[in-house]
């Protein structure tokens, strides 16, 4: 026994709207962890007298909460797994908290040499932020412009309503759960989009090839949308399956910095799974229905 999908479509939007909701107003009372990306910092270069690894240094930050601080080697030992020359970027401390965390860092790696210590502004100013937002903008507009000229306009909302869906359920995982939010936030978040699309349309073109059959036999929409889903619902589990592998793979082995960039993959694209099945098509079947209600009552107008 199948299970019917379009019939339970409240259970779905009521599960989407139990992370939305809440994340929606975290968003507006808590907000979002920014990163350094986003709201500048402290730059801090320093050479030790022998190799350290990164993960020693971020265990001495971690003590003053600074672990999601940008650590990497300099020069030609960047890609190294051990080198003596650290450079740390990190929130804007103040003079007490610098002292702190460099009195730390000479106590548990031993003596070092400063090369360089300045405060920085955000790579991700507002100016690159509202760009990326007219790039997501604009890229759902051409999306609807495409999607309406193959399919039709009704599968282009359908569509974005279930993109605006993904990106809303990991806004509110990230300001739920305080994340780092920083410029690689933004790719995932790009990455999500086009991941998403993708299984959308693939069950939309199922049901486009179905309706022609649909009026032949006279069958019901709600009928043709589950059977739709279902002829198509192997290759979505082994797609996402296969994505979900590789992401967990660089999350759990990738190291600290990607750990909130492979998280948010996660997320979106288990969302994005979760919407192509059970989010774009009851939307078309509403927004498919709610337009044969309108032609049904045109005509009983113009009749009168």
């Amino acid at each position: 026994m199948r299970l019917d999908i379009v019939k339970h479509t409240k259970i779905w939007f009521a599960i989407s709207l139990c992370v939305i909701i809440p994340g929606i107003v975290s968003m507006f009372t808590q907000g979002f962890n920014l990163g350094i990306d986003f709201t500048g910092g402290t730059i801090i270069e320093l050479r030790f007298q022998h190799d350290v690894t990164l993960a020693d240094v971020r265990n001495v930050l971690r003590e003053y909460s600074l672990d999601n601080s940008t650590i990497q080697f300099s020069g030609d030992t960047a890609n190294a797994e051990a080198a003596p020359t650290v450079m740390i970027r990190t929130v804007d401390l103040e003079e007490t908290e610098r002292k702190a965390v460099m009195a730390s860092l000479q106590e548990v790696l031993g003596s070092y040499d400063v090369l360089r210590e300045e405060k920085v502004g955000a790579t991700m100013g507002s100016e690159l932020i509202m760009n990326a937002i007219w790039a997501l903008v604009l890229s759902w507009v051409m999306i609807v412009l495409y999607v309406s000229y193959r399919f039709e306009f009704k599968f282009g909302i359908s569509s974005i309503l279930a993109l605006v869906h993904d990106i809303l359920i990991v806004l509110s995982v990230f300001s739920l759960t305080q994340r780092s939010v920083d410029s690689s936030f933004v790719a995932a978040l790009l990455t999500i989009v086009g991941y998403s699309i993708n299984d959308t349309i693939v069950i939309f073109d199922r049901i486009r090839e179905n309706l022609k059959l649909h009026f032949r036999r006279g069958g019901d929409i709600n009928a043709l949308v589950n059977t739709s889903v279902y002829q198509t619902l192997t290759r979505s589990i082994y797609t996402v399956c296969t994505v979900l592998f590789t992401t967990f793979a660089l999350y759990w082995f990738g190291g600290d910095t990607t750990k909130d960039f492979s998280f948010a993959l996660l997320v979106g694209f288990f969302a994005g799974c979760y919407s192509s099945i059970f989010v774009a098509s009851p939307i078309w079947v509403i927004l498919r229905n709610f337009s044969e209600k309108q032609r049904a009552a045109r005509r009983t107008a113009a009749a009168k």
